[in-house]
């Protein structure tokens, strides 16, 4: 997985230095270091659908999972094509955490734990809702699995979250959650 994200981020990269060298009037070397600095999500479109970043930038109920996005450096790659579904926990959901758990993920020390608990929030692929079958394993980008179990007709991620709204995006789907999955350890 490490090595698709590394080559997904190199054709990332491609793309935007392509895209900044066509019609430009900057020099190359003037265009060449904004691509190196810019990914994904600095590319402006405001005529497709929203990708899952966007469409989370736009919610006052995760302003927690973005901080959290931007602080592991994960929005570039949830900006790609995906498909990606996210499994994206509520700002309220965070608050049940121990007190001091995310202001303590959010520090430069915990940069690689904050990561690995984000990416066990995203599988690759898409997963509507409708789709999911009781007993059903799902890898994550992580390398951890999550397990679906449906309760009374109830959508429950590893046996506790509940998937309580589903949001299309251009690049997948996210299923907002009412806990924060955390991996095995």
């Amino acid at each position: 997985m490490k090595n698709l994200l590394k080559l997904s981020t190199f054709c990332i990269f491609l793309l935007i230095v392509s895209c900044t060298s066509q019609g430009s009037t900057e020099s190359s070397e003037s265009a060449n270091n904004k691509a190196s600095v810019a990914g994904q999500s600095a590319v402006q479109d405001n005529v497709s659908n929203p990708n899952i970043v966007q469409v989370a930038l736009e919610s006052k109920d995760h302003t927690t999972l973005v901080t959290a996005v931007k602080t592991a450096e994960l929005v570039d790659v949830l900006s790609n094509a995906g498909p990606f579904t996210v499994f994206a926990p509520t700002n309220e959901a965070f608050a049940k955490l121990p007190a001091g758990t995310v202001e303590g993920l959010l520090k430069a020390e915990k940069k690689e734990t904050l990561t690995d608990i984000l990416q066990y929030h995203v599988s690759v692929g898409v997963y509507k809702a409708e789709s999911l079958k009781d007993g059903q394993i799902l890898g994550q980008v992580n390398g951890g699995n999550i397990k679906v179990t449906i309760v009374g007709g109830k959508i429950l991620i590893n046996g506790k979250a509940h998937i309580i709204a589903s949001v299309p995006a251009s690049n997948g789907i996210i299923h907002i959650i009412d806990e924060v999955l955390l991996p095995a350890q």
